[in-house]
């Protein structure tokens, strides 16, 4: 299958366009929309929510993944094979996350290009096409390996909001861990979050934070909305405490 990583939203044409591109070019696969809200413009963020979530999806699963705020510049198109899954789109962090923990990666730099090319729409033009390429089987013919970026000072874990679903529940970078257990997660210096294994383990309307069902950390507020009780935002810190 192709799965769709973005930060197109929901709304508007990008989605669409991109799809037809894919049905065009690969009929016969199944593309599904994995995520369309993907925190906007900002690849670094994004590396950790696609790290969450790609290994729930099977091995030879193609991921186009637009994220790309440098479109049009110099940042590399690349594909990528890490831990039997297909990665295609700019190689500007947004697959870092993905590398931190893989077991085997390759790289490649993709020479090939159409014979239109918008500057602002590398998704619908370059890597639509590319992913419909891959997941038929085939690996484009303009393509060269390349190394890799460098991750030397890439975090493994991030201690940052990087997702708000539709219950209004704040998904973070950091991976939760036995240690964690029972400690105090604050906020803006001054906000106490207890732990808990599930929402109903704290009084109706009172906030918590508990290991989400991809491994992260998360916080939420039982029958309520964390977002908004607890003035959050994508991008916003957090540090625990005993």
């Amino acid at each position: 299958m192709i799965a769709l990583f973005t930060d197109f939203g929901s709304e508007g044409p990008y989605l669409g366009q991109m799809e037809a591109v894919l049905k065009v070019n690969a009929p016969s696969v199944d593309v599904i929309n994995l995520v369309s809200n993907a925190p906007t413009g900002n690849p670094r963020l994004s590396a950790h929510l696609l790290a969450a979530l790609y290994p729930y999806l099977p091995e030879n699963t193609v991921f186009l993944c637009v994220v790309d705020p440098g479109v049009g510049g110099d940042r590399l198109p690349v594909i990528l094979r890490a831990n039997g899954r297909w990665f295609v789109g700019p190689e500007n962090g947004l697959f870092n996350g993905v590398v931190e923990y893989a077991t085997d990666c390759q790289w490649w730099i993709i020479e090939w290009r159409p014979e239109e090319l918008s500057p602002s729409f590398h998704g619908r033009d370059l890597f639509a096409p590319v992913a419909a390429t891959l997941a038929r089987g085939d690996l484009p013919g303009s393509s060269r390996p390349y190394k890799g970026p460098d991750l030397s000072g890439w975090p493994a874990d991030i201690a940052s909001i990087i997702y708000i679903d539709g219950y209004g529940n704040a998904m973070t970078g950091w991976r939760f861990t036995t240690g964690l257990q029972k400690k105090i997660l604050i906020l803006n210096g001054h906000q106490h979050i207890k732990q808990a294994d599930t929402f109903c383990g704290v009084p109706v309307g009172e906030a918590l934070w508990y290991k989400n069902s991809c491994g992260l950390v998360e916080i939420a507020v039982n029958g309520g909305r964390a977002d908004e009780k607890l003035d959050l935002n994508i991008g916003d810190g957090f540090r625990f405490s005993s």
